[in-house]
């Protein structure tokens, strides 16, 4: 039960990072291009982690090419999400980036299910629900889809495929390694499109940017969360991380936006849709099948 609280509590902390940075993302990429923003951020992160990353590989075993297969394919699928969720955060508004972002909860489960072939429990479905309905209210977002929303629909689905993908290989991969490895290929991903379309101005915002999301958000939620998902499903990791958008909307409070008695409503049903799902028992026992399951 501690153990489930401590990996609760590294995913909440994850969500925390993820959720203030819509705001300086958003106003940083008025100078900066995003591809240039993502290679600086990443190649950041990967720089301060692989001291940590050498070392683990130095004193403990490290299947080097289970490593480098599961990096290289989550690190794919992130560089995909984070690129459309960045080019999208240039055509919409924070709050509307998101909550489209959030989707990527409501989309886990169905991604799990048909990766393990078996139906989400139905506290954890009925925890998205509310919490979908919730994160609706925070964000006051709309239902019109232009580009910037088509982008970060997309960036979701990536986003939902990667929780399930990492989930299959956190208690065989070590979290520092395995972030590292992630990390260092989104970097050299965005090397391609940074040189064909430049890095724009380099302000002291965009500067500020790539540090604080490449030290807080990379360097130190990545791994939050992969240790998280050894005690955690992903359906109910995806449902704990929709409290990111809570965070970005105090994020925004503090930049100047103003929430609404509505959206103040809808945080507090965020909370309650986490809630049910953490006490549901069905969703408990879904978590030790899934835990057995990975450890097999």
């Amino acid at each position: 039960m501690t153990e489930h609280r401590v990996a609760a509590g590294a995913l909440v902390l994850a969500a925390l990072f993820y959720g203030v940075t819509f705001p300086v993302v958003h106003d940083a990429l008025r100078d900066v291009t995003p591809f240039a923003y993502v290679l600086g951020r990443f190649t950041l992160a990967t720089l301060v982690l692989l001291p940590s990353a050498a070392a683990v590989a130095r004193h403990g075993r490290v299947d080097r090419n289970a490593l480098a297969r599961a990096g290289v394919v989550a690190g794919v699928l992130l560089f995909g999400g984070y690129a459309l969720q960045t080019v999208g955060l240039q055509h919409t508004t924070p709050s509307t980036s998101a909550f489209i972002t959030g989707l990527y909860a409501v989309l886990t489960p169905v991604v799990e299910a048909a990766w393990h072939r078996r139906l989400p429990p139905f506290s954890v479905s009925a925890g998205l629900v509310v919490a979908t309905a919730g994160l609706y209210l925070l964000t006051g977002a709309t239902l019109e889809l232009s580009r910037g929303e088509l982008f970060t629909l997309a960036a979701a689905a990536l986003f939902a495929l990667h929780i399930v993908y990492i989930g299959s290989h956190t208690r065989r991969l070590h979290p520092v390694p395995f972030t590292t490895m992630q990390l260092a290929v989104i970097a050299l991903c965005a090397i391609p499109p940074t040189a064909a379309e430049g890095t724009g101005r380099v302000t002291a915002l965009a500067v500020f940017a790539v540090v604080f999301t490449g030290v807080a958000c990379s360097a130190l939620a990545l791994p939050l969360q992969l240790w998280g998902q050894r005690h955690i499903g992903p359906s109910r990791a995806a449902l704990i991380l929709l409290m990111e958008p809570v965070f970005a909307g105090v994020a925004g409070y503090v930049n100047g936006e103003r929430l609404g008695t509505l959206r103040l409503l809808g945080g507090a049903v965020i909370l309650a849709g986490i809630a049910f799902a953490e006490l549901g028992p069905s969703a408990r026992r879904d978590d030790v099948v899934g835990v057995l399951d990975r450890a097999r």
